[in-house]
């Protein structure tokens, strides 16, 4: 178990300006932010990021829409990181997210749907080395 997890604020939540009320939500949650970067993708370092999916369908779009504007990417700590936040967060689809997580409160659909985060310990070192080279030692 990890005490780190990734999450990216995708770019219809960073549109809508819903960064600030997002990232106050994660630090009420009890979430430490360890590193923080405001970016544009290209379609290219989004289809690296998302390369797991590249034989899925939803390829092409999902690299279409993280390259469509800014994202803010963070790397977060807590105890059991991964898990709190994916409960934080809420499901994918933001229709079936619970009251009060943050896909339930500022997604739009399960494209739009404000955040990403880690869904592994592995992974959340992963991504987290793909923004933030300091987390590469891990």
């Amino acid at each position: 178990m990890s005490n780190i997890t990734f999450t990216m604020l995708k770019p219809d939540a960073v549109a809508n300006n819903y960064t600030g009320a997002i990232i106050s939500d994660f630090i009420q949650g009890g979430f430490k932010i360890q590193a923080m970067k405001y970016i544009w993708l290209t379609a290219k370092q989004a289809g690296k990021f998302y390369d797991i999916h590249k034989e899925r369908p939803f390829y092409n779009d999902l690299v279409a829409y993280m390259s469509s504007g800014p994202i803010v990417a963070m790397v977060l700590e807590k105890d059991n990181a991964v898990e709190s936040f994916r409960t934080l967060i809420g499901a994918t689809d933001p229709t079936k997210a619970a009251e009060g997580t943050i896909r339930k409160k500022y997604a739009k659909s399960i494209e739009a749907n404000a955040v990403h985060g880690s869904d592994s310990d592995a992974n959340a070192i992963i991504e987290s080395s793909f923004f933030f080279s300091q987390f590469e030692r891990f």
